[in-house]
């Protein structure tokens, strides 16, 4: 027991006769560590860009009821009447009438031929 951890504590392992087959395992972990490093590294972007995306979808959801409210205010009749009175234009006392038109209907050839 005692050898065995003093051959690993100074690295016989890595010295001896079947040292390649242990340098090839060490590069394998090695390469293996980095790709699960730079994974986690892609993986924390993407969960800060998310983040991102949707504050940013909530700041413009703001955005957009806060516009919206300001048109319906604008829309409102009451609005619209006051910003006309200052130029000089008020609502008419006469309610606006429907104009129906009628569409002429065009005969076709062989009706006008037999007429």
């Amino acid at each position: 027991m005692k050898k065995g951890v003093y051959s690993i504590l100074k690295a016989r392992f890595l010295v001896n006769e079947d040292a390649t087959r242990n340098w090839r395992f060490i590069v394998f972990l090695f390469v293996l560590a980095l790709l699960m490093i730079a994974n986690t590294h892609r993986f924390e972007q993407k969960v800060f860009r998310i983040t991102e995306l949707t504050n940013e979808v909530k700041e413009l959801r703001s955005e957009f009821v806060d516009k919206r409210s300001e048109l319906m205010k604008l829309k409102m009749e009451s609005t619209v009447s006051e910003k006309m009175k200052e130029r000089q234009i008020f609502p008419s006392s006469v309610p606006p009438q429907k104009i129906k038109v009628k569409k002429t209907v065009e005969k076709s050839f062989f009706q006008k031929l037999w007429q």
